[in-house]
């Protein structure tokens, strides 16, 4: 199974972007052993326009214009359900053994998520009902589909 991260904001030079780099290179390694195919991480423009709702809307035409075709779609969002990281990882386990080609974790800009990108997602997740700058939520999403990869594995990095 494939997977995407799609973003929107590029990030710079710096830790964030080494953390990200570091979990997307661990990833690869690992998935090809358990089916699981990526990262691939596209990083989109944020939007110039003046109105949030407008921003929101362009966004998301660009976040649809890098979807694939039979991907499940998660999004991440501060309203979204908490899932614990054996939840995650069944939730890829799942959909891997399942034939699903790929999956698309998406992490949008400071104004959040257009609507309609809701209505398309099979899941929209949340790291705890406090808002995160994008750059950690990046982080924090490659660091556990990284987790979920192990834990598929029985690799022993990740801990009960």
């Amino acid at each position: 199974m494939k997977l995407d991260v799609l973003a929107i904001g590029r990030l710079k030079a710096g830790p964030e972007r080494d953390l990200v780099m570091r979990y997307a290179e661990r990833l690869k390694g690992l998935g090809r052993g358990i089916g699981l195919d990526g990262p691939r991480l596209v990083e989109l423009a944020e939007s110039p326009a003046r109105r949030d709702l407008d921003r929101k809307q362009e966004e998301a035409r660009a976040l649809v214009a890098e979807f694939r075709e039979g991907y499940r779609l998660v999004l991440f969002d501060e309203r979204g359900a908490a899932l614990d990281s054996g939840q995650f990882a069944a939730m890829l386990g799942e959909w891997r053994d399942s034939g699903v080609p790929g999956a698309s974790f998406v992490i949008g800009g400071a104004d959040g998520l257009d609507p309609a990108l809701r209505e398309r997602a099979a899941k929209i997740l949340a790291f705890g009902a406090m808002t995160l700058p994008h750059q950690l939520v990046r982080v924090l999403v490659l660091e556990q589909i990284y987790r979920a990869g192990t834990i598929l594995s029985g690799h022993p990095y990740h801990r009960n």
